[in-house]
């Protein structure tokens, strides 16, 4: 069974965490902890043992290392942009309908 993703369900720390991946020009102040919970909220996220982050969303699985810092790198941020269009996440999915 296939489940819709459905935007107006996140609360609003994931929905502000959405807008600022999607932000243009390329926000470089996204906290690593208010990813991974927007990611469990809309997907899975499991730590493997050597410390990497394996995020699932949809079809796509990443694995992604945690940031030296508390911020997401620029590749991060691409990487996560399209996990999330791909599985409905993006930009215009957070438009209210006319």
């Amino acid at each position: 069974m296939t489940s819709t993703p459905e935007p107006e369900r996140l609360n609003h720390h994931h929905r502000d965490t959405l807008a600022q991946i999607f932000e243009h020009p390329l926000s470089h102040n996204i906290e690593w902890r208010a990813v991974v919970s927007l990611l469990e909220a809309v997907g899975e996220v499991e730590i493997r043992h050597d410390g990497k982050y394996v995020l699932t969303l949809g079809t796509e699985t990443e694995t992604l290392e945690r940031p030296r810092d508390k911020d997401l790198d620029p590749q991060q941020v691409v990487d996560l942009r399209r996990m999330l269009s791909n599985a409905g996440y993006g930009p215009e999915a957070e438009r209210p309908a006319d």
